[in-house]
């Protein structure tokens, strides 16, 4: 059990959590032909913009409505018309996903009731579905904001039915998942021949492709169809603790139970899903998820030697930290220092003895003689001052190519992590004992033939 306390700074330095809205816009980033708006001002758009064109490395679609200072006073429904209205008319996407930010709900405006009225004004809006999240970024972090919005799509969009499909399940996904992740997710639930419907997918938005034709909308994702459809599914999959009331919510309104995975990091978490999958399906494990388990046991053999006794710092948000604090406890390494950036109901049971919701100054204080820092980008210069091997984990990831295709889900994703963090730490201690290896060359006759005796 883990004492849970929150830093009583003044100010944040370094800060480790994202906004609110930052969240939301990245979930409705994985929905198909959407177009994501910040209701505030164009600086706080802008801001986000940047931090996720540093780490897609991709264009990004998000639009503001531009609030100023008049309008901020006044009332913003006309620049949330005129926004709707732009959109429709230049890009015309299924969905429109606006979510607020401080500055608009310091005003404490009724956004939901000004949809109302916009709509009933322009009914050339059509089809195009707009959905409003209230995302202050006062409060919460990067984790709720996503969770929000995922919530309020399910509240919009879901059809109640009591019509059941032989083999699609929903998955809701975590905002600590990757594209890479929920590939390798989808490739394990199809093996099972069960049709996955991921919400939200931006394996299929922010992958990193190439596509055919400019669009100056999301560039796949989940269909608003599909969301539409998820009331007739089996089963659904949460990944997440964030994702327990959004299943929850698509329990009550459709009847489809819901089963939440904490974690799908480490042997015994892809081992839960595993099982899950074959009792929904009645299908037997393929038998190239039972040689890739048989790969993970030998890779945490080979490993262990590595890990066990490591001291471990890690930074990020809730569900991101659980999973990799979990798993590193498993693999025999010590949690000394562990900071997140939001409330979580299972920050209370983490192999640690304290867990501090705080920055990346708080971080760095704690993990003074550790093995190994863990967090994003932004703690890149805490690393070097420590002098402390440093691994890259969570969003932005922005010094390093390929951060949407980062693998550390099921068998395949636990022995890639095992292997890549074994490494670093084989490396550090070549470092720090450089006499160890290679051998003098005096010595290296009679060692190779001790060993060779042996």
């Amino acid at each position: 059990m883990a004492l849970v306390t929150e830093t009583k700074k003044s100010c944040t330095v370094n800060p480790l959590k994202m906004s609110q809205p930052l969240g939301a816009s990245y979930a409705y980033m994985g929905m198909h032909n959407c177009m994501p708006m910040m209701h505030g001002s164009q600086g706080c758009t802008g801001f986000g913009l940047v931090l996720l064109v540093r780490h897609f490395r991709e264009a990004i679609p998000l639009q503001t409505t531009a609030m100023n200072e008049a309008t901020t006073i006044l009332g913003g429904m006309d620049n949330i018309e005129k926004a709707i209205v732009n959109i429709k008319t230049r890009a015309n996407p299924d969905l429109i996903g606006i979510c607020s930010t401080g500055l608009t709900e310091t005003k404490g405006e009724d956004v939901e009731g000004d949809l109302k009225l916009i709509r009933a004004k322009h009914p050339e809006l059509g089809e195009t579905e707009v959905v409003y999240v209230s995302t202050p970024d006062f409060v919460g972090a990067f984790q709720d904001g996503w969770a929000k919005a995922v919530l309020a799509m399910i509240q919009a969009l879901v059809e109640p039915t009591t019509q059941r499909s032989d083999n699609q399940i929903n998955v809701l996904t975590g905002c600590h998942l990757t594209a890479g992740d929920i590939e390798e997710l989808r490739e394990i639930i199809e093996a099972f021949d069960l049709y996955p419907i991921f919400l939200p997918d931006v394996s299929g938005s922010l992958d990193g492709h190439i596509p055919d034709e400019f669009s100056p909308t999301t560039l796949g994702g989940t269909t608003l169809k599909e969301v539409r459809a998820m009331g007739s599914s089996l089963l659904t999959l949460a990944i997440g603790e964030q994702m327990r009331g959004c299943a929850m919510e698509i329990e009550m309104r459709t009847g489809v139970g819901f089963k939440v995975f904490d974690r799908l990091t480490g042997l015994a978490a892809s081992d839960r899903l595993i099982s899950t999958l074959t009792k929904v399906s009645g299908r037997a494990v393929p038998q190239k998820y039972r040689r890739q388990r048989s790969q993970l046991v030998d890779a945490m053999l080979d490993a262990h030697f590595f890990f066990g006794g490591k001291k471990i710092a890690i930074g990020a948000e809730p569900d991101l930290l659980w999973a990799m604090a979990n798993w590193l406890a498993e693999m025999g390494c010590e949690l000394t220092a562990l900071v997140t950036t939001t409330k979580s109901p299972l920050l209370g049971d983490l192999p640690a003895e304290e867990v501090l919701i705080g920055d990346l100054e708080d971080l760095e204080a704690r993990a003074q003689g550790c093995d190994l820092l863990i967090t994003h980008s932004h703690g890149r210069q805490a690393a070097e001052r420590l002098a402390i091997p440093f691994f890259r984990m969570g969003i932005p990831m922005f010094d390093r190519l390929g951060s949407a295709h980062r693998l550390s889900v099921g068998y395949r994703g636990t022995r890639d992590l095992v292997f890549e963090i074994g490494n670093m730490f084989m490396a550090a201690e070549h470092v720090n004992h450089p006499d160890s290896w290679p051998l003098p060359a005096s010595s290296k006759v009679d060692d190779l033939a001790l060993v060779t005796a042996v």
